[in-house]
């Protein structure tokens, strides 16, 4: 992989909580800014519980960063009047990339689900309220969204998002390149073609990726997870042999056509730099 290949590298943060986040998020942006990337996007907590602080990342990346910033926005929970806001708010500062989701329902949640049940309505609302003013990201998922009745189902759902106005999809993160080019492979046969951009989680803690993995459904294979197991002990080993991994899990995605890679950072850049690294992507280093 060259540094001349035009890739859409992107980086994805959370809103930190302190104001020592603050600062780790601040150097951990700046350090991942050798990427290059084509935007930072900014995760937005379920039910809209991280709003302002995401709001708040998301100005201080648009403005100090030189890198587009990209804000999720989820509707779950929302009204059509809150989101207008929020997009009315995101014009103002400049924004002009959305990642457009339905979002999950808070723990414990028992109140209303919102005014918009599914995310290609919230597409659809985005297109009717600003026009062609965001470039619209949705998500898409390689081994199928763990509340989808078939895949039928899942790949139908997809498609109504990028009928409703997606320009581009980030799928969520997995561990087996064919899952990917399956999906792939199925929205060609759907007339669906916007770029899919591979979702990338590099593995820093094992227990801590089996959670994460438990709850959206992302599938470690057996393999996989019976030699991290093996690095329970050592962290430095159980992160180097992940770099391995996930680097040679990219270099297929690559080339086998991917546009991209949208990095899951967890607000660390150690990680996802040596991976970068290993591809070839780090530009001017």
């Amino acid at each position: 992989m060259t540094t001349e290949q035009t890739l859409a590298i992107s980086c994805e943060f959370f809103p930190p909580r302190t104001d020592k986040g603050v600062l780790k998020l601040h150097q951990t942006r700046e350090q991942l800014q050798i990427l290059h990337p084509t935007f930072f996007s900014v995760t937005f907590g379920a039910g809209g519980s991280t709003q302002e602080k995401t709001f708040e990342t998301v100005k201080e990346i648009q403005k100090h960063s030189g890198f587009d910033a990209a804000p999720h926005l989820s509707c779950i929970g929302s009204t059509r009047e809150n989101i207008l806001k929020l997009l009315q708010d995101y014009q103002a500062h400049g924004i002009h990339r959305i990642v457009a989701l339905r979002g999950d329902k808070p723990s414990g949640w028992a109140g209303h689900l919102g005014e918009f049940r599914h995310a290609n309505e919230l597409v659809e609302f985005i297109r009717t309220e600003t026009g062609k003013h965001f470039f619209i990201e949705v998500a898409a998922y390689p081994e199928f969204h763990p509340e989808a009745h078939s895949t039928k189902a899942d790949l139908d759902f997809f498609k109504q998002k990028v009928q409703a106005g997606a320009d581009s999809a980030i799928t969520q993160y997995f561990y087996n390149a064919d899952a990917y080019f399956r999906l792939v492979d199925n929205c060609v046969e759907r007339d669906i073609d916007i770029p899919i951009v591979p979702g990338i989680m590099p593995i820093s803690n094992y227990e801590q990726l089996a959670r994460f993995s438990d709850t959206c459904g992302a599938e470690i294979p057996r393999w996989l997870r019976r030699r991290l197991k093996d690095f329970e002990d050592d962290k430095e080993g159980l992160q180097a042999f992940g770099v391995d991994v996930v680097t040679k899990l990219c270099e297929r995605l690559l080339e086998g056509g991917a546009p991209g890679l949208h990095f899951y950072t967890l607000n660390q850049a150690k990680l996802t730099l040596e991976i970068a690294t290993h591809l070839g992507l780090i530009v001017n280093a």
